[in-house]
Order: C-alpha cells, then structure tokens, then sequence
C-alpha cells in the first residue's frame, strides 16, 4: 500500500506542478498581450507624426517648385535684359537720358518746370 501512496503523492505534486505552469503561461500570455498592445499605440502614434509631417513637407515642397519657377521667369529676365543693354538702341538711350549726349544736328525741346 506505501506504493499506492507514493503514486498518489506524485499525481498530486504532478497536478500542483501543472496548476503552476498554467499560471505562469497565463501571466505571460498577458504579458506578452500588454506589451504588443503598448508597441502597437506607439506605432499609430507615431504613425500619425509622421503623416503630419509629410503634409508639412509637401507644403514646402510646393512652396520651394514656385520659388524655383519665380526664380526662373526672374533669370530669365535678366537674361533678355541682358541682351537689350549690348544693343545700340540701350547705349543711345542712356547716352541721351544719363549724359544729356544729341546727334548733331538734332534738336533738343526742354520744357520748363
């Protein structure tokens, strides 16, 4: 009979040695639960940063391609300014404007004021 009671105590220390391993499953179930909870909220917050700050960069994105268009149209009025101030008709109009220059014989109306 001491072998029956033997067998009795192992089932029983078997069944505590159970009861404590489901607990511990369990707790790190929920562990594990948590802390995938926790990682998932930080991600769409973050989420939700960046998405904020790509409107912001898109924004000025859009702002610099216009700043670069003015900037282009500016050049390219520069450019043709250019151009014009090594023309003929530029250096007369500055010889006339600037240093008070004629051609000869051309004749000159001042008004008063």
């Amino acid at each position: 009979m001491t072998g029956e009671g033997g067998g009795e105590k192992e089932m029983i220390k078997r069944k505590i040695i159970f009861r404590r391993k489901k607990k511990e499953n369990r707790l790190s179930m929920v562990m594990v639960t948590v802390a995938v909870l926790m990682l998932l909220i930080v991600i769409s917050f973050k989420s939700v940063e960046l998405r904020q700050d790509q409107a912001v960069y898109d924004e000025k994105i859009e702002q610099l391609n216009s700043q670069i268009e003015q900037e282009t149209l500016r050049t390219a009025e520069i450019e043709e300014y250019g151009k014009y101030t090594q023309t003929l008709k530029y250096v007369e109009e500055v010889a006339k404007d600037k240093l008070g220059l004629v051609y000869e014989g051309e004749i000159l109306f001042k008004s008063e004021d």
